[in-house]
């Protein structure tokens, strides 16, 4: 686990924006069996996360069309919670980050780390409104 004064930023970036902190596994369990679409944000300290995935979750989140509830768990963290999220990410293999769009309880979209790494925010943005517009 991290010190909390080291993630509260990384985690602020995503809750600024409108994204719930998801901290139980009960929680992530309401969130994503909610009826609708729900936009997952594994969160993570790694630099890809920094400079990539959280820019990118936050342009997508901005979308004209974007989903019911936003909500994100963070690796190294709320353990519990990330292996919740993960399990309905099957048959994905765990990673952080990792993005997941979820409609009426089922996976319908995935990006995981290695389609984030490398990748330009804008480019990872795309993908997410693209799925947004589709099944939002």
């Amino acid at each position: 686990m991290y010190p909390e004064y080291l993630v509260e930023p990384m985690r602020a970036e995503l809750t600024n924006v409108g994204f719930e902190e998801m901290k139980t596994a009960e929680d992530v369990d309401n969130a994503i069996s909610s009826k609708g679409t729900v936009f997952v944000v594994v969160n993570s300290v790694c630099g890809c996360a920094a400079s990539n995935a959280r820019p990118a979750a936050k342009l997508a989140a901005a979308n004209e069309k974007h989903p019911d509830k936003m909500i994100t768990v963070f690796a190294g963290m709320e353990k519990e919670a990330v292996d919740r999220a993960r399990s309905y990410m099957v048959p994905f293999p765990p990673s952080s980050p990792a993005m997941a769009l979820f409609k009426d309880g089922k996976l319908v979209h995935m990006i995981e780390r290695h389609q984030i790494e490398g990748r330009a925010a804008q480019m990872i943005a795309d993908n997410l409104k693209g799925a947004f517009d589709q099944y939002c």
